[in-house]
């Protein structure tokens, strides 16, 4: 739509505004109480990543038992890398640009907490041990370095009223990834759908 983008910060705060009060400055450079216990008690966390230069952007998610992604210390933490479908995209990303912004989501709590910081891969056999589950280590694990950690507001949660199980859906409603694959890339569906289920039975962990 010409003539309607918005190309510049000045143009973007003459739109939006400047944020009000401790808003501005609600960054912290490091975890406390608050954000240690918020990761503690969350079963996922969305992490993006942008390759260097013009590189792709991905953003993908990583889940478990509440309190998965171990705590070091207050500047540092890391997420366990379990078995996937290889593609890697998010681990390319890192070691060419290690700038990551993580979001943390607890179901039942509308607001959020963000990380951003700098992230390594390590396969450090002491930590890959500390965050087995089912007596299986992850395969790698990314370690952030914190740049800074904040809550974000749940207006879009509300907006979205994502917690409230009227609201969720039926899963029929939506073809299952086998058949998506199926009518995307020409697999056979049955044989598919048997590998997947043996897929989430046995490489879980």
């Amino acid at each position: 739509m010409p003539g309607y983008e918005i190309g510049d910060v000045d143009a973007l705060r003459a739109h939006y505004g400047e944020p009000k009060g401790f808003i501005k400055h609600k960054q912290l450079p490091a975890l406390n109480q608050h954000s240690r216990r918020f990761i503690e008690m969350s079963p996922l966390v969305l992490v993006a990543t942008s390759g260097a230069g013009d590189g792709p952007a991905d953003c993908s998610p990583r889940g478990d038992a509440p309190g998965f992604v171990a705590i070091l210390d207050d500047r540092t933490i890391a997420i366990p890398d379990r078995p996937g479908n290889r593609r890697v995209d998010k681990h390319q990303n890192i070691v060419s640009n290690p700038q990551v912004g993580m979001l943390f989501m607890v179901p039942g709590i509308n607001e959020m907490l963000r990380v951003n910081g700098k992230a390594r891969l390590t396969t450090d056999p002491a930590l890959l041990a500390r965050m087995a589950a089912n007596g299986k280590p992850p395969l790698a694990a990314i370690v952030v370095d914190i740049a800074e950690a904040f809550f974000h507001c749940g207006k879009a949660l509300i907006r979205a009223d994502l917690w409230n199980p009227a609201r969720h859906v039926e899963r029929k409603s939506f073809p299952t990834l086998v058949k998506i694959s199926a009518d995307q890339y020409g697999v056979d569906e049955a044989s598919n759908h048997e590998r997947a289920e043996r897929e989430y039975v046995e490489n879980l962990y």
